[in-house]
């Protein structure tokens, strides 16, 4: 017993020395905070899902007694990422639909979207992912070899976008789509006065609306495999832009069950449902889930040419594009919004719409304001309307990745000196106001944030091309990049109080890197992997 005494007064002069109990300890990290003068660490605290305390691992350990200590020997750590635009219940849906994603030809489409077909032989065939510029032949194709294949099964492939589909007669056929019918804001493409099945923009929603809805297991099994594939990613944070009303009390009873962990920021699709519903109930907001905002379309995508130009396309020289709704209704929506005190965020991709959108907002919003409305895409703008982004406090979301997948045809349809002096200009943007969220727009884009940080500050594709990168005057810094998916992403949705870095009362939200993107070479970037991510100071996903 004598023996006994000194060991346990020395154990218990080591508790003494420990003021406060918590849950996690991470230590021997490189912990780039994110935070206000972009320091870093090397251990950080958790307690009750928060962050607690940051710095030197050996003064933590001595304050703290942590139930749980990871040693992460030398590695990376970052704030978790947050995706500032994309589709992420869309994503999930396309995981259980034909996957057309990198198909080269038309061809290889339709032997796609067989498989599938033979794979799955009851109801509609829809498939996503198709894009003719990547295509020999580069022109929209037509829906015979589907006709012939489909004569009575519905199929509907959309463009890779979003924004152009091309349905078989058997869709056509149920939605009463006729040869030369005209729709505001889209086009039903006819030739010689048939139906070729393309459909662009407003006119997608003809077939579309005929579309059965999902049930209520396809629905979870959407979010809950979209959730997988972007925890192994990185991401904690998603924006989903663009939903119904009704997905809300989904989104929130699987998280409240504890099956859905991803935050999700929410965007309200542009119908009047949805105004009605938020305007009645106010803003709808818990850990996991956020809506106060509404996404609203101002055109088309580059890609399908439905993008609403200044100038007519360098490739259709009597076509600019076209706006997806009146002026009119732009206008009523954004003093609306604006009377209710929510966010606007637009989808405006070329620099007519672009412009439009400006000068709205610019009208409701009258000069520096904390509103943070959103210009989502911004993806062509006219030089000498940047400037309206920061005479308004007018915020551009934007998707790196975007540039460096247009970069191949973008000058065909601006030509080089547009292209040059108004194309994705991301540089530019950022400087009006200091900040600037970044996004995917995935499943347009690969869902990885590792895409966009490299997109961001390299311009280049994944195989490094082009050699000298793409325009790179508008490249962000490293510094610039990570706080883009970080910090700045959470401001865009005025959650930078919450999430976004590593600070003491912050979520404990964070991700592991097996390199050290702020240090290795840019052309690393794409092969970097996440070991581990945490929500709540929890492991949602371990790469071993």
């Amino acid at each position: 017993m004598k023996k006994l005494l000194p060991a346990l007064l020395l154990l218990a002069a080591a508790c003494k020395q420990k003021e406060y109990n918590a849950d996690l300890l991470i230590k021997n990290a490189v912990v780039y905070t994110v935070d206000s003068t972009f320091t870093t660490a090397n251990a950080f605290v958790v307690n009750h899902g928060k962050i607690v305390a940051v710095g030197n691992a050996d003064t933590l350990e001595q304050k703290y007694f942590a139930h749980e200590v990871v040693d992460v020997k030398g590695a990376a750590v970052y704030p978790g990422f947050i995706d500032a635009h994309a589709h992420f219940y869309e994503y999930g849906l396309g995981l259980q639909e034909a996957s057309l994603d990198g198909t080269k030809s038309w061809n290889e489409v339709v032997d796609s979207v067989e498989a599938y077909a033979t794979r799955n032989p009851d109801g509609w065939i829809i498939g996503r992912g198709w894009d003719q510029n990547d295509w020999a032949k580069k022109q929209f194709p037509d829906k015979a070899k589907l006709d012939s294949l489909f004569p009575v099964r519905p199929v509907i492939l959309s463009r890779v976008d979003g924004h152009a589909i091309i349905a078989n007669q058997a869709a056509l056929n149920l939605a009463g789509v006729k040869p030369g019918q005209t729709i505001a804001g889209g086009e039903v493409e006819t030739v010689k006065g048939k139906l070729t099945g393309i459909l662009v923009d407003n006119a997608v929603g003809i077939v579309t609306r005929k579309i059965p809805e999902p049930t209520a297991p396809v629905v979870e099994n959407a979010l809950l495999s979209a959730q997988k594939n972007c925890f192994e990613v990185g991401l904690t944070t998603v924006d989903d832009c663009g939903l119904p009303y009704t997905m809300i009390n989904t989104i929130a009873d699987l998280q409240h069950k504890g099956s859905l962990k991803m935050r999700m920021y929410v965007m309200l699709s542009d119908r009047p449902e949805n105004y009605d519903y938020l305007f009645k109930r106010g803003a709808y907001k818990t850990p996991g889930l956020d809506v106060r905002a509404f996404k609203v379309y101002a055109d088309g995508a580059l890609g399908s040419r439905g993008a609403c130009l200044l100038k007519p396309y360098a490739d259709s020289a009597k076509w600019n594009g076209f706006l997806l709704s009146s002026q009119a209704h732009f206008q009523e929506v954004a003093q609306k919004i604006a009377a209710k005190g929510f966010q606007m965020c637009t989808h405006a991709i070329g620099d007519s719409a672009n412009r439009v959108m400006l000068k709205i907002y610019a009208s409701v919003l009258k000069g520096k304001n904390d509103r943070r409305w959103r210009i989502e895409h911004s993806q062509i703008v006219a030089p000498e309307d940047v400037k309206l982004f920061g005479d308004n406090s007018i915020i551009p979301s934007v998707q790196p990745t975007h540039a460096t997948s247009d970069m191949y045809w973008a000058g065909k349809r601006l030509g080089d000196k547009r292209l040059k002096t108004s194309g994705y200009i991301y540089k530019s943007l950022l400087q009006q106001n200091g900040w600037m969220p970044l996004g995917t727009d995935f499943p347009v884009e690969n869902i990885n944030p590792m895409y966009t940080f490299y997109a961001a500050v390299v311009r280049k594709d994944l195989k490094g091309f082009p050699e000298g990168g793409f325009q790179t005057e508008n490249a962000l810094s490293r510094t610039e990049a990570l706080r883009g998916i970080t910090i700045w992403a959470a401001k865009a949705n005025f959650e930078e109080k919450e999430k976004g870095s590593i600070e003491p009362g912050k979520y404990a939200d964070f991700v592991i890197l097996d390199k050290d993107i702020m240090k290795i070479k840019g052309s690393e970037l794409p092969t970097v992997k996440v070991t581990q991510t945490y929500i709540n100071g929890v492991k949602v996903y371990d790469k071993k």
